[in-house]
């Protein structure tokens, strides 16, 4: 598979997980049914962002250095961990009764879901400085991803409403994101090292 196909995988990736992410926010606020197939939809998402992540850093490395690569890690991790904190909740917890739940959402593991968290607020910020600084990426989708995706992290401490506006708007970054990506998979700079 050549560079191109691989960017342009990417690119899809992030188009199916941003409209994933969206369909999420909808069920949260009562405009699609809770069901088993609607809370099946959360955990790709992330799982498709983290190929799309990978892609935006590889076509700025260059241009985003040290602080590129310290933003990528970091938001990859968080977005990993994210991943398993969406499938344990829709695929294990919501089967559970409310005081199973509440019992593990506040105790054993609240201590791990802070730290996801966190290091996925920290990810999402430097990565988002680094995008800023490195120009290559659009800057308004730059923009609607740190600030959407931050409030989206600050999910235990904001309102549900902040939270959902969050997904939104770094939904909608990462969807202009994957067209720009898409958009310029064939560009030469993109497929040399």
């Amino acid at each position: 598979m050549s560079e191109r196909d691989l960017y342009r995988l990417a690119a899809l990736a992030g188009l199916a997980g941003g409209v994933l992410t969206l369909v999420a926010v909808a069920r949260r606020a009562g405009l699609l049914p809770e069901n088993g197939f609607t809370h099946a939809l959360a955990p790709p998402a992330s799982a498709l962002l983290l190929l799309t992540l990978t892609a935006l850093y590889l076509c700025q490395r260059q241009e985003s250095g040290r602080l590129g690569l310290a933003g990528f890690v970091l938001n990859h991790l968080g977005l990993t961990g994210l991943f398993a904190i969406e499938f344990l909740t829709h695929a294990v917890l919501q089967y559970q009764d409310a005081a199973t739940r509440e019992a593990v959402l506040t105790g054993p593991g609240r201590p791990y879901f802070l730290v996801v968290a966190l290091i996925f607020l920290a990810g999402v910020l430097l990565f988002g400085a680094a995008s800023w600084r490195a120009g290559v990426l659009p800057r308004g989708a730059v923009a609607l991803y740190v600030l959407g995706l931050s409030a989206a992290a600050l999910r235990a401490a904001a309102p549900e409403w902040l939270y959902l506006s969050g997904l939104i708007a770094g939904s909608l970054g990462v969807l202009w994101l994957s067209v720009a990506l898409l958009r310029d998979a064939g560009r030469p700079a993109l497929v040399t090292a």
